[in-house]
């Protein structure tokens, strides 16, 4: 009697153990957006990393990626526009996947996210109008501008920890409307978006980027624990030897920022 006890207690914890494992599996993150069928993707208006083009759809270097890895994992991808200051948020709630917006690996980020490797250098940069760039050159001589910033952004926290004034806006793009209304007299964004949206042949023509405050590194951000960040250096690293990356780059002119 005692031996066939035995024997059920061990079927029994084999059974608890297959159950926990089974459990586990089907709570992965990876697992979730198979099932949905779909891989829910957090990002701002941030050109050349996520805009949308002329039918509406969204496209940039982030943006396509993010498509070719969601089309890895045999589901489609879909873009939800999002308060940036508010992405942890959105993220842990589930309203998102991941967080894929050009977004810099601080140590915030790090810390309440589950991240993948960096794949592209950034630098938050000073835009001032193109009239008066000459006299704003320096950090010391940034003390009298009033800026624009998205909230909770590199950038804001690049101003903030300058002691320089600022107003929060929703979005990158907002803080160059802001300056191009004369509404502010300066922004801080990333220089890949500077690159893309400001100076000569750009809607921004009046306006230019003057002085380099940091540099930093791009990465995406998953809830913690995620098993999708692991996945995604997978990805990175297949995207990179066969070249589909770099292409991806190329198109949107980024191919110089790509962490090699």
């Amino acid at each position: 009697m005692k031996k066939f006890i035995s024997v059920l207690l061990v079927a029994a914890m084999c059974f608890s153990l297959t159950a926990c494992g089974n459990k586990a599996a089907a709570d992965s993150d990876s697992a979730a957006i198979k099932a949905n069928g779909k891989l829910v993707v957090g990002i701002t208006d941030f050109a050349p990393m996520d805009y949308k083009d002329d039918a509406g759809n969204w496209v940039g270097f982030d943006a396509d990626m993010a498509a070719a890895f969601a089309k890895s994992l045999g589901v489609d991808v879909e873009f939800v526009e999002i308060d940036w200051d508010n992405k942890v948020l959105e993220l842990d709630g589930k309203t998102i996947d991941c967080v894929w917006n050009g977004m810099t690996l601080t140590d915030e980020v790090k810390s309440a996210m589950e991240c993948s490797n960096a794949y592209c250098n950034n630098a938050q940069v000073v835009i001032v109008n193109k009239a008066v760039a000459d006299k704003y050159q320096t950090v010391d001589s940034l003390s009298e501008l009033n800026f624009a910033v998205e909230a909770g952004s590199a950038g804001e926290a690049e101003v903030e920890a300058l002691g320089l004034n600022f107003t929060p806006v929703k979005a990158q793009a907002d803080a160059l409307m802001e300056v191009a209304a004369g509404t502010s007299d300066a922004a801080v964004i990333d220089s890949l978006m500077a690159a893309a949206m400001v100076g000569e042949g750009t809607s921004y023509a009046d306006l230019t980027y003057t002085v380099g405050l940091n540099s930093e590194e791009y990465g995406v951000g998953f809830r913690k624990g995620s098993d999708l960040a692991a996945m995604l250096n997978d990805f990175f690293k297949a995207s990179a030897n066969d070249g589909t990356m770099e292409a991806c780059a190329e198109q949107y002119g980024v191919q110089a920022a790509l962490i090699k």
